[in-house]
């Protein structure tokens, strides 16, 4: 199969280019870099250094794989150069990682926001036409969030995309049930962005008939695949800044270092989680099953379990015997709030959860502790004046 893979180079799209790579796929990446110019602009890098995308993909075919083009072209604002690249290569598949990722970035300030909304909904909008104005029938599989549901506490378990709906008219009587998009409620330009992009797979499906997967994925977690692990040329980003950093790797490192495990606020935030190995297994599912349906976008809910920023904290720090601090948050966000997602979509990909256990913890730490003398530690604690992310993470 050939496949498109658009944000090849960044944290998500990296790992899946080599994993379907190792799978015998035609793979083709697109970026436009914006990743790394952002972590310059910011001052902030990954804690494994990241090799260019040149010498990534020449050390993956030194050692043993198959050979990876590559096409730098930014797809927010070059549709001509996107749609010649998609008539060109007709992919059967088009996996869609090239967006801005990271909420706090998003709420910096009116650039980094309306970078954010201008790059994510370009990007989706111009490929979807591409699609349809070159005639190439590809499945498109969207990276989407969880959070474009919000973060407030609803009560039930979120729904696989659409929600069962009946109305009401004058006289009290029901009407038939029937099936809608469950109500979004981004809480960030981010995710106001990926619920739009929800809205755009679903006009194109409904009026073209394009295939497309959207992925609701929650928070990734992971520092190595088995394909990252061939050469160090290789490695994968590790994010532990307070804009593009992961909870998970900012407390294994502050574990490995022997440091207060920082809490954002009460820590009674519940988010989602899910590890880099299940986000491309489910890649490989979603290639594998594609919608039967034309004109409706098959959701799924990426994640593998849900659970509070405290019980996490607590799992570190009684793991590393680090004293646990809460500090004031940087982000404008609920105190507290549940969570629960249906996941049933995971689970019909086959994918059995690798779950936030003691001993992935563990070696998640060790990750950490090996890279550990790299490490920017004023980028582990936010200051004071930081408090400038109107969203949660």
């Amino acid at each position: 199969m050939r496949v498109l893979v658009i944000g090849g180079d960044g944290y998500c799209g990296w790992p899946t280019a080599l994993r379907l790579s190792s799978l015998g796929h035609d793979v083709i990446i697109v970026d436009n870099y914006s990743r790394r110019w952002i972590g310059e602009e910011l001052g902030v890098q990954s804690l494994t250094p990241i090799a260019t995308l040149e010498q990534r993909v020449a050390a993956w075919t030194e050692t043993g794989g198959a050979a990876i083009s590559i096409h730098e072209i930014d797809v927010a604002e070059n549709y001509a150069a996107l749609s010649s690249l998609v008539a060109k290569t007709r992919p059967h598949a088009v996996i869609h990682f090239g967006e801005q990722r990271s909420v706090p970035y998003s709420m910096m300030d009116p650039s980094s926001g309306l970078f954010t909304v201008r790059n994510n909904i370009m990007a989706t909008t111009n490929l979807l036409e591409a699609l349809i104005q070159t005639q190439t029938d590809a499945h498109v599989i969207h990276l989407g969030s969880i959070g474009v549901y919000g973060y407030e506490t609803l009560g039930y378990e979120i729904p696989e995309g659409y929600q069962k709906v009946r109305h009401v008219d004058a006289s009290g009587n029901l009407g038939p049930e029937h099936e809608t998009l469950h109500p979004f409620n981004p809480v960030s330009k981010y995710h106001l962005t990926k619920a739009l992009d929800h809205l755009g797979l679903a006009y194109y499906a409904a009026k073209h008939g394009l295939r497309a997967t959207d992925l609701c994925q929650g928070t990734v977690w992971g520092a190595e695949t088995k394909e990252t692990r061939r050469d160090e040329r290789l490695a994968n980003r590790f994010d532990y800044d307070p804009v593009y950093g992961t909870v998970l790797n900012r407390f294994a490192l502050q574990a490995a270092l022997g440091k207060p495990i920082s809490v954002y606020g009460t820590g009674e935030q519940t988010r989602a989680f899910i590890h880099i190995e299940d986000v491309l297994a489910c890649i490989e599912g979603a290639l594998a099953s594609p919608p039967t349906q034309r004109h409706r976008v098959k959701v799924v809910n990426q994640i593998a379990e849900c659970m509070r920023i405290k019980d996490l904290a607590k799992l570190f720090g009684d793991l590393s015997d680090s004293e646990i601090v809460h500090i004031e948050s940087p982000r404008s966000e609920p105190d507290e709030n549940e969570l629960a997602a249906n996941n049933q979509g995971v689970k019909d990909f086959g994918v059995h959860p690798t779950l936030i256990s003691a001993s992935n913890v563990c070696s998640l730490i060790a990750y950490a502790q090996r890279h550990a003398d790299l490490v920017d530690v004023d980028q582990l604690y936010p200051s004071a004046d930081e408090k400038r992310f109107e969203a949660a993470s």
